[in-house]
């Protein structure tokens, strides 16, 4: 499962597919443990891979592995796309992006009436800014389902990460309103949550979508092997640093009065609420965690990248919405201090951020280091290799393979140039072609504390 060649097709002399990180040319029938040249694996790589192999097979017999279609490059087949075993039509990926778009409009009506009580999101800064963030997420991952091809698995990770982590804020916001005294949810809290429902289940929808030629389930994960060992616990250490420092309060307020008393609270503290709210914000921590360790183990390297993006997106925006409430003038309500008593007494009220926020921004932005490293991963060296003639190397290509351990895959065939990167598929070993397929808001619960007092 780890490192076995995956190819993806095939022709009369060689074929092409997918080492351990890299692309590959062999010779039909021949051992798979050196390819007869490499290449990184890059969408360049692939280019590259891809263009070499039609110049040195014949043309009009390359078919991918599995499959009894036309030759790659035929106009036969290329809007259909397959879901596990069976073919259904592009109109899928439509139907995933109708879903996004959806729930973005029923996101953006959600800003304007009553979210927690009578006041909206529109009305606060440090929650509207969050909610902007997400749906114009969700909004890119629309139109990445949209364009198809490798975008469209790029648009279904992104929106499936802001998905999963966003569930349990919109859930810690729920819980606030249900288990509210004074206040309840609103239109607003409603139309977000059923906006978060359609998003995330357009965003399913389009991860479910298999491009012609896929088959049986994918393996997407592998184990990190040498010096992939160290960057994986860097990463899954920042995650886990970033999902246990969002807990603690963030919050700081400093009351002054006319007669120099000064009293300082905190606020925003994850367990310091109803245990819906608590529910809520550990869901979030654990997806974040759980999301984080899938990535790392993601293959290619850079379909995770995109996965830790969109879980990484909502945490970043938790952060931006605590440093814009910093940034503005607490009210005195907040406190259950009215505006005339509070000029009465002379109070004046400035808030702040706890350390606990900063050592939370500084592993956040480790995580963002290490997705941005997972997106333009350092290319792999290339083993220098020529290509054979047919029939070199003591091996005759008609011979049975003698690697029993090879197992042979299948791939995209959507491309202009008939060629995809590959998907990372597999089937059962010594398989010839058979001619069939085998929170919403970032202040949530802790800047809901704020209005609790």
């Amino acid at each position: 499962m780890f490192d076995r060649v995956i190819i993806t097709y095939r022709g009369a002399t060689y074929e092409i597919g997918r080492g351990w990180e890299f692309y590959g040319i062999w010779m039909n029938g021949a051992p798979r443990s050196q390819p007869l040249e490499r290449w990184p694996e890059t969408p360049e790589g692939w280019s590259a891979a891809w263009t070499r192999f039609t110049s040195i097979e014949a043309p009009g017999t390359i078919v991918p592995v599995g499959k009894t279609t036309a030759p790659v490059g035929s106009a036969a087949g290329q809007d259909t796309m397959t879901v596990g075993r069976g073919a259904i039509p592009a109109g899928r990926k439509i139907a995933a992006a109708a879903l996004l778009g959806v729930g973005v409009a029923l996101g953006i009506a959600g800003l304007f009436p009553g979210y927690i009580g009578a006041a909206s999101l529109a009305q606060q800064a440090e929650q509207v800014v969050p909610h902007a963030i997400y749906l114009a997420v969700w909004t890119a991952s629309a139109v990445l389902i949209l364009l198809g091809g490798a975008r469209l698995r790029v648009g279904a990770l992104l929106g499936l990460g802001l998905s999963a982590v966003t569930f349990g804020l919109f859930f810690a916001d729920a819980g606030l309103a249900i288990a509210g005294t004074t206040t309840s949810g609103g239109a607003g809290l409603v139309l977000s949550f059923l906006g978060w429902l359609a998003c995330a289940a357009g965003s399913v929808l389009a991860f479910l979508i298999r491009p012609v030629g896929a088959a049986g389930r994918p393996v997407p994960l592998a184990r990190p092997r040498g010096a992939r060992v160290g960057p994986f616990v860097l990463i899954v250490l920042a995650g886990l640093g970033v999902a246990a420092a969002f807990a603690p309060a963030w919050d700081t307020f400093t009351l002054r009065t006319a007669t120099g008393q000064v009293q300082s609270v905190t606020a925003g503290n994850a367990f310091d609420n109803p245990g819906l709210v608590v529910t809520g914000d550990l869901v979030v921590m654990i997806v974040l965690a759980a999301l984080v360790v899938m990535a790392a183990l993601w293959r290619p390297v850079r379909y995770g990248a995109v996965l830790l993006a969109g879980a990484a997106i909502p945490m970043a925006a938790q952060a931006i919405s605590a440093l814009v409430q910093a940034g503005g003038t607490p009210s005195p309500a907040a406190f259950g201090i009215s505006s005339a008593q509070a000029s009465r007494l002379g109070l004046t009220i400035s808030a702040g951020l706890t350390p606990a926020f900063w050592i939370y921004c500084l592993f956040l932005v480790a995580l963002i280091v290490s997705c941005i490293w997972m997106l333009f991963p350092p290319p792999a060296a290339a083993a220098p290799a020529t290509v054979v003639p047919a029939g070199a190397g003591g091996q005759d290509r008609n011979e049975p393979d003698p690697d029993p351990g090879h197992v042979d895959g299948e791939a995209s065939a959507e491309s202009p140039d008939g060629a995809a990167p590959p998907e990372l598929e597999t089937a059962p070993s010594g398989t010839a072609p058979s001619g069939t397929a085998p929170s919403g808001t970032a202040a949530g619960a802790r800047e809901a504390d704020n209005a609790a007092g």
